[in-house]
């Protein structure tokens, strides 16, 4: 009997699925829509403007989740790619803020090409087909894959599918191999993405030979997260500036995560045999 009646109920269900399936359709869009523009009010998004030219031109857009989670005030950045400025080289301190710069950029492409409103002032989005990111380290132990072959697994693919309708954040690549090999991968990705590819770029680097790639291509500009020194400390501005940062303050970074004093203040390098 009761394999009768949920047979029953099934045929049932069956004549209305049609209806159910548009129901849950509408329910469902309902939802998403009703959950962007209740975030879009409580944490002040405004509306993005589209238009055919190629590229991104964000007035102070910000991160919402590190905004929202954070004790102190954010400090809100604009950002600048088009068809003659496609490739920014982002240098600055670690903890500077650069991988939240480059992601805030990703969200409120992202977030604008799926209907929502973004977090920034003005966000005026041209076409993008794709966003790629190369963000973070990780490995594939399992697989047999380094963190520096998952890396350049990941760097492959995006040179061989972004177009120039492409946004593509690529985050300190060439790390996990000596200096020079990174160094040499780093600048031929780079060059290749803004003379080949001619993708909108973010290009996050400590190599500071990179900020001579403007140079050679008008289409790549510096810019930099400022830091400041204050009896022996570093103070991170997080402000987004025109041209190359002076250093990446790596030792202060050291120091600031508890390395000891002797380790850094003592410094001395090996000598050959």
């Amino acid at each position: 009997m009761e394999r009768r009646l949920f047979g029953d109920l099934l045929i049932e269900l069956a004549d209305q699925s049609a209806v159910l399936r548009s129901a849950a359709e509408a329910e469902a869009q309902s939802d998403v829509l009703a959950c962007l523009a209740e975030r879009a009010y409580s944490l002040g998004f405004n509306a993005p403007t589209f238009t055919e030219q190629r590229g991104v031109q964000i007035t102070q857009g910000w991160h919402p989740v590190v905004k929202n989670s954070s004790n102190s005030a954010f400090i809100a950045n604009d950002l600048t790619l088009s068809p003659h400025q496609t490739m920014l080289i982002v240098t600055g301190p670690n903890m500077g803020g650069k991988s939240t710069y480059m992601r805030q950029t990703a969200l409120i492409a992202l977030l604008a090409c799926i209907g929502s409103f973004v977090p920034a002032e003005i966000a005026h989005i041209g076409k993008l087909d794709r966003i790629f990111t190369r963000i973070g380290a990780s490995d594939d132990l399992a697989s047999g894959r380094s963190t520096f072959m998952v890396e350049m697994t990941e760097t492959a693919s995006i040179l061989h599918n972004a177009s120039n309708r492409s946004l593509v954040l690529m985050d300190e690549i060439g790390r996990g191999t000596s200096t020079y090999d990174g160094l040499s991968i780093a600048w031929a990705c780079a060059q290749y993405l803004v003379t080949e590819v001619r993708a909108l770029t973010m290009f996050a680097t400590h190599y500071f030979e990179l900020t001579k790639l403007p140079e050679q291509s008008d289409a790549s500009i510096n810019v930099h997260l400022n830091a400041k020194e204050h009896k022996d400390q570093i103070v991170f501005m997080h402000k987004v500036l025109e041209g190359a940062a002076s250093k990446s303050y790596g030792l202060q970074v050291a120091k600031l995560a508890g390395i000891p004093p002797v380790s850094y203040t003592h410094l001395t390098l090996p000598t050959k045999a």
